[in-house]
């Protein structure tokens, strides 16, 4: 990023960093920053410096730090506390040998190698197999490819480039898997996210699980309104609709919607989420299961023992 690069407008650093207008506005007046400057018609723009902290800002804030703690830091100081994010006991662990792989990857990136990239995740899925390579690969590589941007380490068109790759991998590995539709006493599992929420790779990852474990998945990507979830829910006879949000979500937003959503769903049809939302982790609405990856196939052979037949 340059200092004499163009200036953003308010829409786009909205779009850029998931920080509303009025939250930026707000922060103006009570924090005195961002300060943006203005264009011709008086509208304000912001320098692309701002923007990069406001992304750090907002990163942060979505794990649980509060916004009057640390606006008034430099980027500097931002990325040494996401850096220090990435070494929490919170962090999805892995042994000496498996970091070293996970670091490979990221060198792959860094130097934007992405066929051996791809060539190299697909040898370990079927090293693995797909339940292992997505509960201790791809996970924590997601969680390290995450501070590694938050921190400035890897850019944003890296980790967009690594998102689309590991998503080739596994919609491969995904359409692999022998379906087995129609079959008595599978579940229908609808997946989505909600339209606040743009990452979907999460939701991949828990796709891949429920279609080796036997279920019969219908994904409607990613950003459906609420409404449209429960309509397809009951059209399509879902038995549980399975959400993914990423740390990048609103907490308060989901709760939410979480509600309505549970309010427009029959008794009977499940709801399960999983993802890097912390508030959903500590406080999920009434009737909804909060799961990690590792979980879902445990959790569905319970699902399988409630509905066996008599």
């Amino acid at each position: 990023m340059t200092s004499d690069a163009s200036p953003l407008s308010i829409g786009s650093v909205e779009r850029e960093t998931g920080l509303s207008k009025d939250t930026l506005r707000i922060w103006e007046r009570r924090y005195g920053f961002p300060q943006p400057g203005r264009d011709a018609f008086g509208e304000r723009v912001y320098a692309l410096e701002d923007v990069r902290k406001l992304q750090l800002l907002k990163r942060l804030i979505d794990i649980g730090h509060r916004p009057g703690k640390i606006v008034d830091r430099n980027i500097e100081e931002l990325q040494s506390l996401a850096q220090g994010v990435g070494q929490t006991a919170e962090a999805p662990q892995s042994r000496g040998g498996e970091r070293q792989e996970l670091l490979h990857y990221l060198e792959l990136c860094k130097t934007h190698r992405f066929d051996d990239f791809r060539r190299t995740l697909s040898q370990d899925l079927l090293r693995l197999g797909l339940f292992e390579f997505v509960v201790n690969t791809i996970a924590p590589l997601n969680h390290m490819v995450g501070m590694q941007w938050a921190n400035g380490s890897l850019a944003v068109f890296e980790e967009h480039l690594y998102t689309e790759s590991v998503q080739i991998v596994l919609r491969n590995a995904i359409a692999a898997i022998p379906r087995q539709h129609g079959a008595a006493g599978r579940p229908r599992v609808l997946l989505t996210t909600f339209p606040q929420e743009q990452h979907g790779l999460g939701l991949l990852m828990a796709e891949a699980i429920f279609a080796l474990e036997g279920a019969n998945c219908m994904s409607l990507g990613v950003q459906t309104p609420i409404t449209e979830i429960a309509r397809a829910a009951q059209t399509q006879h879902a038995d549980i609709v399975a959400l993914s949000f990423s740390s990048a979500m609103n907490g308060n937003q989901a709760i939410e919607g979480l509600r309505d959503l549970r309010a427009g769903l029959p008794e009977e049809t499940e709801i399960w989420i999983g993802g890097g939302c912390a508030v959903l982790a500590r406080r999920p609405p009434p009737g909804i299961s909060v799961l990690g990856l590792s979980d879902l196939a445990g959790q569905l052979g319970d699902w399988y023992q409630r509905h066996k037949p008599c």
